[in-house]
């Protein structure tokens, strides 16, 4: 589902007034520490704030996706998509590819897999290795950090379509 008639802008200050959307997707606030500062933030508004995301610059033409989120009232409307396509569209002739780290989890992973996004790598234990206490989604407790990636070049070449 693609959405239409929405404002998608970038937040240059004050990125902490979000932090409830935030640790939607990172639930451990000094790990969002980490890349927040550093890091792209944009807002989707739809009559409202329904989501958010933030990218990194990591370097050898990769961007990624540190953290994406849409409030649970509003997923599966097609927020978390439309996020997707802004970031390609927007950061596809500066990058090559788009990736993004998650937990090997059966709602985050195959969202990312319809997007286009193909597995790349694992980071053995990062959850139990960075995080204070266990991360669990949809009943699974998080070990790994699963890494994806979008090749933007193609992208590109799809004429903008994923």
């Amino acid at each position: 589902m693609q959405v239409k008639c929405v404002e998608i802008r970038e937040v240059t200050a004050d990125k902490k007034q979000y932090l409830e959307l935030l640790l939607l997707a990172d639930e451990q606030e000094d790990m969002i520490d980490r890349y927040l500062e550093r890091g792209t933030m944009f807002v989707l508004d739809d009559k409202g704030v329904k989501a958010e995301c933030v990218v990194t610059d990591e370097g050898e033409g990769v961007l990624e996706i540190k953290n994406i989120a849409v409030y649970p009232e509003y997923q599966g409307r097609g927020y978390g998509k439309t996020f997707i396509d802004f970031i390609a569209e927007r950061y596809s002739e500066v990058f090559d590819v788009l990736q993004v780290g998650t937990g090997d989890s059966p709602l985050t992973v195959p969202f990312y897999e319809r997007c286009g996004f193909r597995r790349h790598h694992t980071v053995r234990d990062f959850f139990t290795d960075n995080y204070d206490h266990p991360i669990c989604e949809a009943g699974v407790q998080l070990v790994d950090m699963v890494y994806l990636r979008l090749d933007l070049n193609a992208y590109k070449h799809k004429g903008g379509r994923l």
